[in-house]
């Protein structure tokens, strides 16, 4: 697997979020959500934007001042979230994930979206 945030990692994390096909968005909206990393490395980004649309997903690194949502939190947590290590969920409870912004749009997209990650892992999601 590539290191978390590489150009390696976001080109393998887009040809699965390809491969996944059309998200499960309740409108033709294009959502995006931007993921700030609160303490990341030297030359890793410090955020990445998810795009949602009716067609599929992508990913970028860097924020986009058009986005939705903003979830904020460290960077071993967010690598452990697209490894499967953990769910955003926990580290919702937690304390450990900030959400800011109208997550409302993410709701119908969720379980595409852990789908898609699943697959990546070789994971099969009920």
């Amino acid at each position: 697997m590539s290191e978390f945030l590489s150009s390696a990692w976001f080109d393998a994390t887009n040809a699965v979020l390809a491969a996944a096909g059309p998200t499960r968005l309740e409108s033709d909206d294009v959502v995006r959500v931007v993921l700030e990393l609160l303490d990341e490395p030297s030359g890793a980004p410090h955020a990445l934007t998810l795009t949602l649309a009716p067609e599929g997903a992508r990913v970028e690194p860097g924020d986009h001042l058009a986005a939705h949502s903003v979830v904020r939190l460290r960077y071993d947590d967010a690598r452990r979230v697209t490894t499967g290590e953990v769910d955003g969920a926990t580290l919702l409870r937690e304390g450990r994930l900030k959400l800011r912004g109208d997550v409302s749009h993410l709701v119908g997209a969720l379980t595409w979206l852990r789908e898609a990650l699943a697959s990546r892992h070789g994971e099969v999601v009920d």
